[in-house]
C-alpha cells in the first residue's frame, strides 16, 4: 500500500510503528549505524516510510527523542498530585516526587532511558532541539519555584546553583546505582522508597533554601 493512499488513522499508526521500532535500534546500534533499511523492516513499512512521514533519518531521530521524553513527562507531569492552592514547599515535592518517578519507572520501555542516556553522553544536534522545546521551559519553572522559596530572581545565581542542587540529588540516587547498591544494600526504588526519597530531598533542599536565603538577605544588606 502507497503510503500517500493511507487513512489519517493508518498515518498515525504508521509513524507509532516507525517511532517505537527506530528507537530500538538506535538505543541498540546508536544514530550512525542505524539504518533506514533496518527500521523500516522492523516497523514493517515499505523503504520510503521513514522519508514520507519524517523527512529523512535524522528528522526521525528527533522525532523518538521528543516522544520517549514526552512520554515520561505526561505520565508523571512536575505538578502530580498538586492542589490548586498547593505551598512552595508542596510544588517543591512534586517536582521532586515526579523526576524521581520519572527516571526509575519501569513500565517504560527499556529504549526510552537507554536511548536518552546514550543521547547524554555522546549529544547530537537533536538535543538542541530537545533542550529548547522541552528541556529549557521545565527547567524554567523549577528556578521561579526556587526563586520564589528564596525570594530571589529566577536568573540569579544562587537560584541557579541551588536548582541544579535539586536536580543532582535526584540525579546521584539513578546514576550512581551500581555504587550505592554495595555500600547500602538495604536501598531500593519502590513506590514506597520513591516517596521516601522524595520527603527526604525535598526536606534536605528546603534546609539548604532556608540557609541560602539568609546569605541572599545578608547580601544585599
Amino acid at each position: 500500500m502507497r503510503e500517500e493512499i493511507l487513512s489519517p488513522e493508518q498515518q498515525f499508526e504508521t509513524k507509532q510503528r516507525l517511532i517505537e521500532a527506530a528507537g530500538e535500534i538506535f538505543a541498540e546500534t546508536g544514530f550512525h549505524k542505524a539504518t533506514v533499511r533496518k527500521i523500516c523492516a522492523r516497523a514493517r513499512t515499505n523503504g520510503a516510510a521513514v522519508n514520507y512521514h519524517f523527512g529523512g533519518k535524522e528528522s526521525l531521530y528527533t522525532a523518538v527523542l521528543e516522544y520517549a521524553y514526552q512520554c515520561s513527562h505526561q505520565k508523571f507531569p512536575h505538578d502530580i498530585g498538586l492542589e490548586g492552592d498547593a505551598t512552595p514547599a508542596q510544588r517543591l515535592r512534586a517536582f521532586v516526587r515526579s523526576y524521581l518517578l520519572r527516571i526509575f519507572d519501569e513500565g517504560r520501555p527499556a529504549w526510552h532511558s537507554k536511548l536518552l542516556a546514550s543521547e547524554m553522553s555522546q549529544p547530537t544536534a537533536a538535543l538542541d532541539d530537545l533542550i529548547a522545546k522541552f528541556v529549557r521551559p521545565r527547567t524554567a519553572k523549577l528556578l521561579e519555584l526556587v526563586g520564589e522559596i528564596l525570594g530571589e530572581p529566577a536568573n540569579s545565581e544562587q537560584v541557579r546553583l541551588s536548582a541544579r542542587s535539586i536536580i543532582g540529588q535526584c540525579l546521584f540516587y539513578y546514576n550512581c546505582r551500581p555504587i550505592i547498591s554495595r555500600l547500602f544494600p538495604e536501598q531500593d526504588y519502590s513506590p514506597a522508597d520513591i516517596e521516601r526519597l522524595a520527603d527526604h530531598i525535598t526536606r534536605f533542599s528546603l534546609g539548604a533554601l532556608q540557609g541560602v536565603g539568609k546569605s541572599c538577605v545578608a547580601a544585599r544588606n
